[in-house]
């Protein structure tokens, strides 16, 4: 017989907390430093544990707060067995434990635990494959329907047939932040393109004229901003400049982003004043890179982010960045998909697609061109 690894074990055993309700729904589980002492085993196999049971859905991540226990509803058969309930709404994200998703999350379980609906949630990393496995996991699951943020949104993806399945099983499903288009599917979304658009003139009309992209081109939210990044100038009548945008990858993102950054600015003979931002998350590793470079933040170069995230307010130069509704979209999802399971059975057509209009909330990274050129 094959000995159960220490992680397995720490695992099952907070398995059978939840189960049994030691844990409920929405409880904030023990710290990292209390389960190493409770298991006696190293912090590695506890964050290995922990990690696998928030992947699969059993727990979530709150940015700052700490590690929860997931609504997954669990009722106790008579015989002392414990299972999910039957109404059971999938939800597949790129991320979990991080940035804007724990909000968009939360969303989604406040809704879903109101209406008496447990949640399978699992995560793809931004990877087709792990896509693929989640999808697989969740039609195993007999889910009665899903939410789903697409993975590297850009280009065709290999999982449409997965989708097509849930259609053939009248599953109900809907995606946030984008969309497959070789779908078309019932969506709830940012008007991403608008949204670079306000943000790019928002530095037009301050002065700034050599204003460069740095977009993320595998996620259509990142082709969508980028769009309304070259439509401002454009309306505007501000002229392009050679080199103006920056892509990159989700793989260069996790690896090599910063120092790509910093060689697309010092390759300027002279700076660019402005830089709008894929989200706010780039816009702090932009800023980082320009304090190596000893320029600062409005003075030198104004920064724009997107997704108005807790980041946003996080540094002493708080970041002008526009707006995602977050924990609204998770709500509205909820109810949609709430709604599309209950009536799925009536000949009506699924409630209708939402489109958000961002709005930018200015604060103290951006400047007028000729307020700071004074500074100087």
């Amino acid at each position: 017989m094959v000995q159960q690894t220490k992680y397995n074990k720490v695992k099952e055993e907070i398995k059978k907390w939840i189960n049994s309700g030691k844990v409920k729904p929405g409880e904030k589980i023990h710290s990292e430093n209390e389960l190493v002492k409770i298991f006696g085993v190293s912090r590695h196999t506890i964050r290995q544990a922990i990690g696998d049971l928030v992947h699969d859905g059993w727990l979530y991540r709150e940015q700052g707060a700490g590690t929860f226990c997931s609504n997954r509803l669990i009722q106790t058969h008579p015989q002392g067995s414990a299972a999910a309930v039957s109404k059971n709404i999938g939800v597949i994200t790129t991320y979990i434990s991080d940035y804007i998703f724990p909000s968009i999350i939360k969303g989604i379980e406040s809704y879903l635990a109101e209406n008496g609906y447990s949640l399978t949630l699992s995560c793809t990393d931004n990877n087709v494959e792990k896509e693929g496995q989640c999808l697989q996991s969740m039609l195993s699951r007999n889910i009665d329907g899903l939410i789903v943020e697409p993975t590297k949104s850009s280009s065709y993806n290999p999982n449409i047939n997965y989708f097509l399945q849930m259609e053939q099983k009248n599953i109900p499903y809907l995606m946030i932040n984008q969309f497959y288009s070789q779908l078309m599917p019932p969506h709830i979304i940012v008007d991403d393109e608008k949204g670079g658009l306000i943000a790019t003139e928002h530095l037009i009309k301050l002065g700034h004229e050599k204003i460069v992209g740095i977009f993320k081109s595998d996620d259509l939210q990142g082709v969508n901003r980028m769009k309304g990044f070259i439509k401002a100038f454009r309306e505007n009548n501000t002229t392009f400049f050679p080199e103006m945008i920056l892509t990159f990858s989700t793989e260069e993102q996790e690896s090599n982003l910063k120092e790509k950054v910093k060689n697309f600015l010092e390759s300027f003979d002279t700076m660019p004043t402005g830089i709008i931002c894929y989200n706010d998350q780039i816009a702090l590793s932009v800023m980082n890179v320009l304090r190596e470079l000893q320029l600062s933040v409005p003075n030198d170069v104004s920064i724009v982010g997107y997704d108005d995230s807790y980041l946003a307010e996080a540094t002493e130069v708080q970041l002008t960045s526009v707006t995602h509704p977050k924990m609204e979209m998770g709500r509205e999802a909820a109810k949609w998909i709430v709604s599309a399971v209950e009536n799925k059975h009536i000949k009506e057509p699924p409630p209708k697609s939402i489109v958000y209009e961002p709005e930018l909330v200015i604060r103290n990274s951006t400047s007028s061109l000729y307020i700071a050129n004074n500074n100087i």
